[in-house]
């Protein structure tokens, strides 16, 4: 079976920048880079190293991310971390939706993190009925639902996105945030402080965490993938990176 082609607008992006800290942008559950680009050419703008990776299964058809799950994303992560690692002192991640809850799941396990920036982030799983609503559908040979969708309130600007929800992905990215805990609580939020201070070898951690309505005014073009953040997400980078 051949390999489906990547989207041009989900390409990854990685750029070598000249100070010595690095950001690492992640997007979100169906989506792809197209949706963190604004918040990584910033940074890049700003000559910090950037790593944007393309998640498996994402950016192509939403059959291929059918045989995809948390392992694969996470472990795309680790390598984007690994790249940046290489260059830099010190690393904040910058994630989207499910984007935000491998940002904190990166607080907990990656090296060098100084600062967590998750917007809109995926942090509590379905009620256990929805879940098992959802296993029924899969086990009755439904692999695909119809489409999440987009949150964008601007009505001229589209989010590149699958049209369709991988159900087994969709329950297999369900459990690990009930392993990770209520990551939106304040004590997880502390554990993410302590675990980013470690990592950054005693330096202060920064946790930023961004929620708003679904719907919202319309933003500015950089930022016109995030409708309800409160503050521009590239400037909670800026400021997590210190710059």
């Amino acid at each position: 079976m051949s390999t489906p082609a990547v989207l041009p607008e989900a390409q990854p992006m990685s750029h070598v920048g000249s100070t010595r800290t690095g950001v690492l942008v992640i997007h979100g559950f169906t989506g792809n880079p197209s949706s963190m680009r604004g918040i990584a050419e910033a940074m890049a703008e700003l000559a910090h190293h950037v790593e944007m990776p393309r998640l498996p299964g994402h950016g192509t058809t939403v059959e291929e991310m059918v045989t995809t799950d948390w392992s694969d994303w996470t472990g795309e992560v680790r390598s984007a971390h690994a790249r940046l690692a290489d260059r830099v002192d010190q690393i904040v991640v910058v994630g989207l939706s499910m984007g935000g809850s491998l940002t904190l799941w990166s607080g907990f396990e990656l090296s060098k993190v100084a600062g967590l920036v998750a917007i809109n982030p995926a942090t509590t799983p379905e009620a256990p009925e929805v879940l098992a609503m959802i296993q029924e559908m899969v086990d009755d040979g439904t692999e695909i639902a119809p489409a999440i969708g987009g949150d964008i309130a601007d009505p001229d600007v589209q989010e590149s996105s699958y049209d369709g929800a991988p159900l087994r992905p969709l329950l297999k990215y369900a459990y690990p945030l009930m392993l990770m805990g209520l990551a939106g609580t304040p004590h997880c939020l502390a554990m993410c402080g302590a675990a980013c201070t470690a990592a950054a070898g005693g330096a202060s951690g920064s946790v930023l965490i961004g929620r708003g309505p679904a719907r919202a005014r319309p933003r500015r073009p950089r930022d016109r993938a995030f409708p309800s953040t409160g503050l521009w997400p590239a400037a909670w980078a800026r400021s997590a990176a210190g710059a």
